[in-house]
């Protein structure tokens, strides 16, 4: 079965170089050149696989495009910028998107970001589907911290009792250190394990992702007490143990 790509880009000659590389590769390609239509075509269409979003749309942006796709999907979104920033990365990344590629980008690495996010998001369906089926699921693995339950097997988190809405990645960045209590890992180890990715030293990934989590689990995110950081080394799981 093919898998399906939602393409929105205004620039026709990137888009259509996008297209006709990820179409050779096997992919079924919908395109979309502005946000009012990009949001009638994934409203409309079929599921998709992954979106690839330009933020820079006219009609309707990319970031309205992303937040419209979050209220109701976790389907992967791959940011595409045009702007070497710190602020169109914090952006889209801060709305819930999982990846983010400046242009200019070769097609071979585009390729390769958006075959390991569609496979990363397949792993998390399937896990989802298991615990959401007819039949009775074995126990899930549940790890309760100070206030924070994170249950494993059906990737959701409570904080004093209430759900924690976490993207795939946070949640996956949250896993890591529940799963290894004591455990130090660098950016360089959180970025390979949960992006599947080689790592460049582009630290803004990690930094939005991380600061994002903890504006939702921690009690103040300027005194974590979940995730600490130990400068110039990583982070660890805080002493929180029940």
């Amino acid at each position: 079965m093919l898998q399906r790509v939602l393409l929105i880009e205004d620039d026709e000659a990137i888009s259509e170089m996008v297209y006709s590389y990820l179409t050779k590769e096997g992919y079924e390609v919908d395109t979309a050149f502005d946000g009012e239509s990009a949001v009638k075509k994934f409203l409309a269409g079929l599921p998709y696989d992954l979106v690839l979003l330009d933020l820079m749309l006219p009609k309707r942006s990319g970031t309205d495009v992303l937040q419209m796709i979050r209220s109701g999907s976790l389907v992967p979104v791959l940011i595409m910028s045009a702007k070497d920033s710190d602020v169109d990365k914090a952006l889209g990344l801060g709305f819930g998107a999982d990846d983010y590629i400046t242009k200019p980008f070769s097609m071979i690495e585009l390729a390769a970001r958006v075959k390991a996010a569609i496979r990363r998001a397949g792993y998390a369906a399937q896990g989802s589907q298991a615990a959401a089926g007819g039949e009775l699921q074995p126990t899930s693995k549940v790890i309760t911290l100070r206030g924070l339950t994170v249950d494993l097997d059906n990737f959701s988190v409570l904080k004093n009792g209430e759900e924690v809405k976490l993207t795939a990645k946070e949640f996956h960045i949250l896993k890591l250190f529940v799963s290894s209590p004591g455990r130090v890992f660098t950016k360089a180890q959180i970025y390979s394990m949960v992006w599947e990715d080689d790592y460049f030293g582009d630290e803004n990934v990690i930094n939005v992702h991380m600061r994002r989590l903890r504006e939702k689990i921690e009690d103040d995110p300027s005194h974590p007490e979940y995730i600490r950081t130990l400068w110039g080394i990583g982070y660890k799981l805080g002493d929180v143990q029940q």
